[in-house]
């Protein structure tokens, strides 16, 4: 295959075609439950589609008490595509969290999280909870009456907790209440801390899918083929080397 000048000069500095080898090495495995490998690849790329819009949205949110409101209403009312970019990043939320509670189950289904996948599995909770806590501190931020009674009510779980129940209070809403400094915390978590930790752990949950491979199901094993089975026989005629 011929490539380009520029191509080649980027090969010789960061490897393409070793890049380029590995995703032609990449394969879903073809049985019955095929379709269940396919939803860790479309949560990744809603999370892909919240973080383009989110940067779009950054443009015009203005994280104060007194601006915050208004500047979502400029945004969906002023702004060339602005309700648009504002409500894909809000239903691509949604759906990502549907997509990765799908994913997490899939991987139950298909006993996924059997070894050596087990780092594979808790990486895999962990964006969860990630995820989770993105869509809670991001309720906040459009400062609104829905937004503000959710926050307060949302926050009080914390003081179930036994011991630490003020501290963690404290540390959440910057106070004793659900104020302007409850949403300045809330948007430096959403924008700042846990993309970082979103990054971590997604790196290192992709690498271990990488390492390891995509787990087939014990019964497919078993029968030692990946393949559908066969419409008449309903075993796996088939294997893979």
């Amino acid at each position: 295959m011929q490539h380009s000048s520029l191509w080649q000069w980027l090969d010789e500095r960061i490897g393409l075609a070793e890049m380029e080898n590995l995703a032609k090495k990449k394969e879903v495995p073809v049985h019955r439950h095929t379709i269940w490998y396919y939803f860790g690849g479309m949560t990744l790329f809603l999370f892909l589609v919240q973080v383009a819009t989110g940067m779009l949205l950054l443009f015009y949110y203005r994280p104060s008490a007194e601006e915050a409101y208004e500047s979502i209403q400029f945004l969906m009312t002023e702004v060339q595509f602005g309700w648009l970019i504002r409500s894909l990043h809000a239903w691509a939320a949604n759906l990502m969290i549907f997509m990765l509670f799908v994913h997490l189950f899939s991987v139950l289904f298909l006993k996924a999280y059997r070894p050596p996948r087990e780092l594979t599995w808790y990486t895999g909770v962990v964006l969860l909870g990630v995820a989770l806590a993105f869509g809670f501190t991001g309720y906040l931020l459009p400062w609104n009456t829905l937004a503000y009674v959710a926050t307060r009510v949302g926050t009080e779980i914390v003081a179930v907790v036994p011991v630490v129940e003020p501290f963690f209070l404290r540390i959440l809403r910057g106070g004793q209440e659900v104020t302007g400094a409850t949403l300045t915390r809330f948007f430096a978590i959403h924008v700042a801390i846990l993309p970082m930790l979103t990054v971590l752990c997604l790196v290192l949950h992709l690498f271990l899918v990488q390492k390891h491979g995509m787990s087939v199901p014990r019964g497919v094993e078993q029968r030692g083929g990946q393949h559908a089975p066969c419409p008449s026989c309903r075993i796996s005629c088939c294997t893979t080397s």
